[in-house]
């Protein structure tokens, strides 16, 4: 991850995570581990897949003890398999056992993401379609679970609301209809923002094209429905499919020629990879 956003970003969160773990003190090391004591383990892999995350892992021992090592054996977007050693950790015993689940947490979260939006994306592989993701994050972890969905070979969506329009069915019903929410878009928005609005049916998606509106999220709607969308939208804006799209349903899509497929499915649904400190010695 970029060093200025670790920074400025992540080790915050990290250590919210940490005193979340750690409310006053990890009463088990103090109890076990009285004094400071130089110590090792081993970062083993225990589920085939893609690992991302690795500098988040890193960093949580750092945030507990400055003179602390990670050495590690593979890079983030590198596959991996079931008994690789993927990195060796030294450092205070006591940063070790108390860090342990926090760094494993965001590793096998991040994995997790990265895995599955790996197999999906390859699903696509051979169309011009690009797989996004979308808002459906953990609280908290936005920015660890998009990156891991880039590293998995997808693209992000907009990061946050902050980060682009997008004009969903409530936003609609709010302004009063489709035309009169671009309007109201292109009025109030920097003419260098793309305007993006979730149509249902195919009169929204004419309404849509007539206001002027740059990308055109097809929501739920039929096959069938979104191969005339395209042909419709073809030359006056991009296309974007979305809605319940998942690793087993994606295939379908890939023949319809949107230029976008979302799916919240890639951090809401991933399981986690399967990963274990283990063998903890002094040294």
């Amino acid at each position: 991850m970029n060093p200025i956003t670790t920074t400025l970003h992540v080790d915050q969160l990290i250590l919210m995570a940490l005193r979340e773990d750690i409310s006053s003190e990890d009463v088990t090391t103090n109890a076990v581990m009285r004094e400071p004591k130089a110590g090792s383990a081993q970062l083993i892999c225990k589920q085939d897949g893609v690992i991302a995350g690795l500098d988040v892992f890193k960093r949580v021992f750092q945030l507990l003890d400055e003179t602390s090592n990670v050495t590690l054996y593979c890079k983030d977007g590198d596959p991996v398999k079931n008994g690789d050693l993927l990195a060796d950790v030294t450092g205070d015993i006591r940063a070790l056992l108390s860090g342990e689940r926090t760094a494993l947490n965001y590793l096998q979260r991040m994995s997790g993401i990265a895995t599955y939006t790996r197999n999906v994306a390859d699903l696509l592989k051979g169309s011009k379609t690009k797989l996004l993701d979308t808002r459906k994050t953990t609280p908290n972890m936005r920015i660890f679970e998009k990156y891991a969905v880039k590293v998995g070979g997808g693209y992000n969506h907009r990061y946050n609301l902050s980060d682009g329009i997008l004009i969903k069915d409530n936003h609609i019903g709010a302004a009063g209809g489709v035309a009169k929410a671009i309007e109201m878009a292109k009025e109030y928005a920097p003419f260098v923002r793309k305007i993006e609005v979730e149509v249902e049916n195919l009169t929204m998606l004419q309404e849509a094209l007539d206001a002027g509106a740059d990308i055109i999220m097809l929501d739920n709607m039929s096959v069938e429905d979104m191969k005339k969308a395209v042909e419709m939208a073809a030359g006056k804006a991009e296309t974007e499919c979305s809605g319940n799209v998942t690793k087993e349903n994606i295939a379908h899509l890939a023949d319809i020629g949107v230029d976008y497929i979302s799916s919240g499915a890639l951090t809401h649904s991933a399981p986690i990879l399967d990963v274990s400190l283990k063998n903890l010695h002094a040294v």
